[in-house]
């Protein structure tokens, strides 16, 4: 427990130290946010703050988690998809900046690139970590075993996390405030894992200590990412932090139940959905502009109000996933 907690506030304090020097090199070489166009008016007073944030919160997360891990299979395969969903979202962010434009590699590159990570983690999970291919509800008792159609289960996972991670980085500090609060009940979901579903004690100690750097990278990059943002995460690190996410979904068993835990990135997810098919459908609009913590700036919310009360969702539907899955495992 001691490392863990260890590990979690060296992430913080070295996102918190990284910071100040990287947003000057940032500035100084003028890698700055484009924004969108049709995005709310205030928005495009932030253009040129510094971004890809992501390398902050990753180096943070890295070096403890390197150092203090016994580097156990599950974990490692848990990092490795959220550096390689951050370096898809790396590439994004710098094609961004190089074209001077809000748009960066195309959905299909995005898809296609995560549909090898995904395969990536279900080969180490099924092969290496030893967990099966059924899927386990959770919610409610019951389980069924998917078999082959278990990696396109993990690609949906982890093409879902990611996506709604990225689409709810629209305020300052919402998706770092979120993904802390998402991750912190992974970590404790780890952390009661021992023994379930074929993880050893040591896969239990890897994932929590991981899920504790997560968290502190996350909380100490919001030193700086919070209203009025100095440097937006960027792809980078809502890709990676997504990846992340669903990683830990995966090696938890708990595919499911990160519609719950996550309940906030879903929220914002089908904010966009419905927005999408009413307009395709009907050529009305369900929301004054998606995702939805937009729809509330048009309303007159003010952007730190949104910000609070979606961290406060956030962790009403984390308490409710990990109080569902603590009652599954007989906790």
């Amino acid at each position: 427990m001691g490392e863990i907690l260890i590990a979690g506030l060296a992430s913080l304090l070295i996102s918190i130290f990284l910071g100040p020097k990287y947003i000057e090199y940032l500035r100084a070489r003028e890698f700055g946010q484009q924004i969108r166009e049709e995005g709310p008016a205030e928005h495009h007073m932030k253009a040129g703050t510094p971004t890809m944030g992501g390398l902050v919160i990753f180096t943070a997360i890295g070096v403890p988690y390197l150092i203090l891990s016994d580097r156990d299979a599950a974990s490692m395969a848990v990092f490795g998809t959220a550096l390689a969903c951050a370096a898809i979202g790396f590439a994004d962010d710098w094609l961004k900046i190089v074209k001077a434009r809000s748009l960066g590699l195309s959905a299909r590159t995005k898809l296609s690139l995560q549909a090898l990570i995904a395969i990536g983690l279900w080969l180490v999970a099924r092969e290496t970590v030893g967990l099966g291919d059924t899927l386990q509800f959770r919610i409610f008792d019951g389980e069924v075993d998917l078999g082959a159609f278990y990696v396109v289960l993990i690609f949906l996972v982890l093409a879902g996390a990611t996506n709604g991670v990225n689409l709810t980085d629209g305020l300052d500090g919402l998706a770092a405030g979120c993904g802390a609060i998402v991750l912190l009940s992974y970590t404790a979901i780890a952390f009661i894992t021992g023994g379930q579903d074929g993880l050893s004690i040591t896969e239990q100690d890897g994932l929590s200590l991981l899920g504790a750097c997560l968290v502190g990278a996350s909380v100490g990059f919001l030193w700086f990412n919070s209203f009025p943002a100095a440097i937006f995460m960027g792809d980078t690190g809502s890709l990676g932090l997504g990846g992340a996410i669903a990683g830990l979904a995966v090696m938890t068993k708990s595919e499911v139940l990160l519609i719950v835990i996550g309940g906030i990135f879903v929220i914002e997810a089908l904010s966009v959905a419905a927005q999408v098919i009413a307009f395709r459908l009907f050529r009305r609009r369900v929301l004054l502009m998606a995702p939805i913590h937009h729809h509330f700036e048009l309303l007159g919310w003010s952007e730190t109000k949104i910000i609070v009360r979606f961290w406060i969702t956030a962790a009403i539907c984390s308490a409710i996933g990990f109080t569902l899955y603590q009652q599954s495992i007989g906790a």
